[in-house]
This record gives C-alpha cells, structure tokens and sequence, in this order.
C-alpha cells in the first residue's frame, strides 16, 4: 500500500503491481476517439472531460459525447489559437460570445475550456498573450455564472496578476487552471489560498518530464511526488483534480500520462486520492448529484 495521509517526510516507493485508481481525467483533447476509450479502459479511467483539439471542433466533441454520455463530459471552446476565433480575441470582437452562449443553451455542454489565453509558444503551437481580465475573458466568465458551469483556463505566470483579478470579480464561478499554471510551490499555495473559486488541475504536471521544462513536473525522479507537493495536495485535497492532458499523437504517449497519473495519485492518502481523482471534478460538473 501507499503510505498514508501524515506520512509526508519521505517520497514514496510504489509496488508496479498496484491496482489501478478509478479516475475521471478532467484534461482530454479528443483527436481520436478510438485510442481514447482504449487509454481509459487500460488506464482507469471511468470518465473524461473532453474538448477539441487539432483534429476536432465543438460539434465533433458533442457528437462524441452523444456516442458515450457515460464516458465523455463536453467542454465547449472559443479558445485563441484556432484560428477561426484568433482575429476576434485580437480586434477583442465580442460577437463571438454569442457562439459560446448559443452552445451553452444547447444543453449539450457542461463546462469552457479549455481557453488558453496565455500560453507559451511550443511545437505545433503558436503563442498567445490576452489579458485575462478583458473583455473576452470577462464575458466567457459571466457566460460560466449564467449557465453555472466551470471553465477551464491555460494562464502563464505571466499574468498571474490578471488571473487573481479575474478569479476576485467572478468569485462565484468555479476556475480550473489548466496545469496550475506549471508555477512553483509556493505560488501554488498562494493562489489556493487566495481564491476559493480555483481549482489546480494537474495534467502534465505528473509527467515524468515536460518537454518545455523539466521544472514543471511534480515528480521527485519521474516516480515519486515531492513531499512538499504531497502535503499541499493533502492540505487542500478538496482543491485539486487530475487529468492527462491526452492529445492522441501516439499510444506510446497516452500510455506515459496515465501511467503517470496513476503513480501520482498512489502516494495520496485514501480521502485525498477519492477527491483528486474523481469527486472535486464531479462536483464542478455535476453539481446536482
């Protein structure tokens, strides 16, 4: 077994032949559908919030989920860099707000995101740079109060500013921040402790290593959780869910995130793991239940 809640003062060694962790991925760019529900059959996973990627659209994400409502949650997107959605962020056109309104309204979708309205440039990804408390990102979240949905947003420490603005004027509307960020600890605490409204989504953070930087990952050694994360997750374990981050580019890659993302949540104590891994998520998208 893992060790348990108090027991933080050493990382933990995991047995390879530890049962897997029924999670709910909360970060899934649905390029391939097929390789999807065989990671999450392989990998433990019961559901998955999913939005579009590369080789997907709003529409294509909704059919999917039509397919598989027991398997997929919809996440509806305007996000900058497809580059229908670019010239408006850039002329801050907020015509396409009626876009999101009208996919809401549809019922079809339970939650944004992702929205990246600042993100690093990286392979296959151009750089985006909005003000997180503009007019976009402002209406996006007065659609999110409307409708009583989460949204989940992709915002660098370089607007971290913004972003703690953002989260004080709609301290009512629940935020996932894509990665946390990928800041460091100590910003980590800060922020949670900052802002009830946020949550610290944790795809690419349980990665062995992060190609844009081998600081981003949680991990001690590609296989043990940092002890100092350990007991921020575990102080704030109503405030953390996990995800994968899956974009469908090969199995090879699909089958590290999970893997990952089930060592991660072995080192959790039993009510923290039951949180991070399922309950905080479906609480933000199924509030009813």
């Amino acid at each position: 077994m893992v060790l348990a809640a108090g027991m933080l003062g050493c990382a933990v060694e995991l047995r390879p032949e530890a049962a897997l962790v029924p999670f709910v991925d909360a970060h899934v760019h649905l390029n391939d559908e097929r390789m999807q529900l065989e990671m999450m059959q392989r990998c433990g996973a019961m559901r998955a919030v999913v939005f579009w990627g590369r080789k997907s659209d709003n529409e294509s994400i909704a059919d999917a989920v039509r397919r598989h409502p027991e398997l997929f949650i919809a996440f509806a997107s305007i996000s900058p860099e497809r580059t229908a959605y670019r010239k408006a962020w850039d002329m801050h056109d907020t015509a396409l707000l009626r876009t999101l309104d009208e996919l809401l309204a549809s019922g079809r979708f339970k939650g944004i995101g992702e929205i990246s309205v600042a993100h690093f440039p990286s392979a296959g990804f151009s750089e985006t740079d909005y003000d997180p408390t503009g007019p976009m990102m402002d209406g996006i979240l007065t659609l999110a109060r409307q409708y009583r949905v989460p949204v989940m947003v992709h915002v660098e420490l370089t607007r971290l500013k913004e972003l703690s603005g953002l989260l004080e004027k709609f301290h009512d509307v629940p935020v996932i921040w894509a990665h946390g960020g990928y800041t460091p600890l100590f910003i980590a605490r800060r922020m949670l402790e900052r802002h009830p409204n946020l949550y610290y989504e944790l795809s690419a953070r349980t990665w062995p290593r992060h190609p844009r930087s081998p600081d981003y990952t949680i991990l001690r050694d590609g296989k043990t959780v940092w002890p100092e994360w350990l007991q921020l997750i575990e102080s704030k374990a109503d405030r953390f869910i996990v995800g994968t981050d899956a974009s469908h580019r090969s199995r090879e890659s699909e089958l590290m995130k999970c893997d990952s993302v089930q060592t991660s949540l072995r080192h959790l104590s039993p009510v923290t793991q039951d949180r991070v891994a399922r309950t905080n998520l479906l609480r933000l998208v199924e509030p009813q239940r």
